[in-house]
């Protein structure tokens, strides 16, 4: 494919956006307003202009604005009435503001939008950019003020869509446990609000939304989405007008005010990133997923390594001895990266002392962590580390020395969750001193995996003048990560926020791996399994294969299923290994060893799903590699009914030719696999298969 022209100009005061399968197209009113004029199926520059040129149709009365459901920007004051992407407050309490187009620049991808305020020292501009190899269309914006300025609301976008018949909406929505549950709903008229008080992205919702006119499906018909890069407070409203129209803003941030600004004062929003598709979701998640793997992931051409985590064989109760038998044991199932998990520093026995003093018990690992780490080596395989850098037990060293670290408000009892307090990162010495220490532990370490934990929100921020508390401690984590990946290129980290508490692009910047749900049962891990992957690919999600019963369900899976479900993503080992049989050690030796195999295509090919498991019992996927020369097909039974056995997966989507099962030798032509399926023979609840299919030369 032909890379397009990434921006164009067809006319004074229209652009185009190009990405290889869709155009994106501004333009701007007489009064400078930036407005959509297109965002869909690929147009020519003459079509664009044409576009352009089309006059929005008249308000109904005197209650609307033509502007509402167009503007790409829009401020709270003038004529227009939705929710506003930008409010801001001046000295004199004046909110009036009017922006004058100062000049447009675009170089390669970058489309940059400046503006000056009417009557006051301020500048505004609006960024757009493409890459011309993905999809997905970049925006954020830039307030600069020579003046005091109160900054109510900075979005990043609004994201305007054409008028449809219909309109509904897909988000990802949960709680702890119950992370990225997909939901699609009638979008009624009026204004839908999703968002995070809770510091991080939060398992409550995740900053993304699709939005189509009810009829799209997983194969068919038109998809708009937008995602949020940001790890902190955010809110996204999401408003069908009276005229069918809606808008999305997206933007860091959830109450008013933002920020408050003097004069010399910057404000840049992270960027919102939005992406549409024609060919329904499925389209829309393969192409989301090429671009978090080509130009948000550090390393996403990188094959991620099956590990394995001692926190439910050990717990608490981890020493040098215990944590060598079970690497031992995991290096012989073939698993390539130990983690230890908590426990391992200062007084840490239980959840409630402890947590802040990052130094290597010396009751349990008496020589240091250098004998562990040197084993772990010996057995072939990288050595990782669990750390929740931003938390403190208030029974610990850290606190009891610098108790004036964590968020409190002055005067005011301190609210403790799972007997922690959150450090103040947000303050430059808390930032110096959680970096210096990671820093010393990866010198002196041979460490090749930090698993980054964040187990609680912020609950007491401070003193209500101190706005940008949230900001602060997002752009420092960001920071200290950034300093880290830097100064020691090697390691590779994965963030973790009691599951799925921070996951979005912003921390996928900065992450190799992020973990996405505490909740192991593979039956629950279907669907979770499903929402994660509506924007995030399976190069992304760590999922671990762990104990029966589950600790959270109680459910008692068959170890063949726990191991099918973890391995459409990055696989992971977490039970207790010392108590599985020598059977279930065997099956798991050949089932890890089977998904080093078919490794390259589940984590670098495209995810097509085929059944979801919120529609059927008997839910299948498949991964088809970049050069289309290779699937694997993920075929399960949860929830039987009936003795109905399993229906075969249909795979229209194999190029055409002859298909062979890579561990029987059976052949398939590719016709016939796209009209009657693979059938696994599945016939049993929670009996499960994975087909790796070659395409005969």
């Amino acid at each position: 494919m032909s890379l397009p022209i990434p921006v164009s100009e067809p006319a004074p005061g229209v652009w185009v956006l190009r990405t290889p399968r869709s155009a994106y197209v501004l333009c701007l009113t007489g009064e400078d307003v930036p407005l959509a004029a297109h965002w869909g199926a690929p147009v020519d520059d003459d079509a664009a202009a044409a576009l352009a040129a089309v006059v929005p149709g008249r308000s109904r009365g005197s209650w609307e604005s033509p502007l509402d459901g167009r503007e790409e920007y829009p401020s709270d004051t003038g004529l227009r009435f939705t929710e506003p992407a930008l409010a801001l407050r001046f000295a004199d309490d004046s909110r009036a503001v009017r922006w004058v187009l100062a000049r447009a620049e675009h170089d390669g991808g970058h489309l940059r939008l400046r503006y000056t305020e009417l009557t006051r020292p301020l500048r505004l501009t609006l960024h757009y950019r493409v890459t011309g190899r993905h999809d997905v269309v970049e925006r954020w914006a830039e307030l600069h003020t020579d003046v005091p300025v109160e900054v109510l609301r900075a979005d990043s976008a609004a994201w305007c869509l054409p008028a449809r018949e219909g309109a509904r909406l897909s988000t990802l929505h949960g709680r702890w446990g119950a992370d990225s549950r997909l939901e699609r709903t009638p979008l009624a008229p009026g204004a839908v609000r999703l968002g995070s008080r809770r510091t991080t992205t939060s398992p409550m919702h995740n900053p993304w939304v699709a939005l189509d006119d009810g009829a799209a499906t997983e194969t068919h018909g038109e998809v708009w989405t937008a995602a949020l890069a940001w790890s902190g407070t955010w809110r996204i409203d999401v408003q069908r007008l009276p005229d069918g129209r809606v808008v999305a803003n997206a933007g860091a941030g959830h109450e008013a005010p933002v920020a408050r600004l003097g004069a010399g004062g910057h404000y840049e929003t992270p960027k919102s990133c939005g992406l549409w598709s024609g060919a329904g979701f499925g389209a829309a998640s393969r192409a989301w997923h090429d671009y978090v793997r080509g130009e948000v992931l550090p390393h996403g051409d990188e094959l991620r390594p099956v590990l394995y985590n001692s926190w439910e064989a050990t717990g608490f109760e981890l020493d040098e001895a215990n944590q060598i038998a079970l690497a031992e044991r995991a290096a012989a199932l073939g698993c390539e990266l130990f983690v230890m998990d908590d426990g391992w520093f200062g007084a840490r026995v239980a959840d409630n002392a402890g947590l802040g003093d990052w130094i290597p018990s010396s009751s349990r690992f008496p020589n240091g962590l250098g004998p562990l780490v040197k084993r772990v080596h010996e057995l072939g395989m990288q050595f990782g580390i669990w750390v929740e850098p931003e938390a403190v037990n208030p029974d610990s060293d850290l606190y009891r020395a610098h108790p004036d670290w964590v968020y409190a408000s002055p005067g005011y009892p301190r609210h403790e969750l799972r007997h922690q307090l959150v450090l103040d990162l947000g303050r430059p010495e808390v930032a110096a001193w959680l970096h210096d220490w990671l820093d010393r532990l990866l010198t002196e370490h041979d460490i090749a995996f930090v698993k980054w934990d964040m187990n609680r929100p912020v609950t007491d921020p401070g003193p209500y003048g101190d706005l940008q508390w949230s900001t602060r401690h997002a752009r420092n984590l960001y920071a200290v990560l950034d300093r880290l990946r830097h100064d020691h290129p090697g390691v590779r980290f994965e963030s973790c926020a009691s599951g799925g508490g921070r996951v979005d692009l912003g921390i996928l910047a900065r992450t190799d791996q992020v973990w996405p749900s505490d909740n192991t049962d593979a039956s629950d891990r279907l669907g979770i399994q499903e929402g994660f992957g509506q924007l995030y690919p399976a190069r992304a999600m760590t999922a671990w294969v762990t104990d029966a019963p589950n600790f959270l369900t109680g459910n008692r899976l068959p170890l063949r299923f726990r191991f099918h479900v973890a391995m459409a993503g990055v696989l992971g080992i977490g039970g207790d290994l010392p108590g599985w049989t020598p059977a279930e050690l065997e099956l798991a030796t050949a089932l890890i060893a089977q998904y080093k195999r078919i490794r390259p295509i589940v984590q670098q090919g495209r995810l097509h799903r085929i059944r979801s498991p919120r529609d059927c019992d008997a839910p299948a996927l498949a991964y088809l590699s970049a050069a289309g020369d290779e699937a694997v097909v993920f075929q399960f039974l949860d929830g039987h009914r009936y003795g109905e056995p399993g229906p075969p997966a249909r795979l229209p989507f194999l190029p055409a030719g002859t298909w062979e099962d890579a561990d029987t030798g059976a052949r398939y032509p590719a016709a016939f696999l796209a009209a009657h399926g693979l059938d696994a023979g599945l016939a049993h609840n929670h009996d499960s298969a994975v087909t790796h299919l070659r395409k005969v030369a």
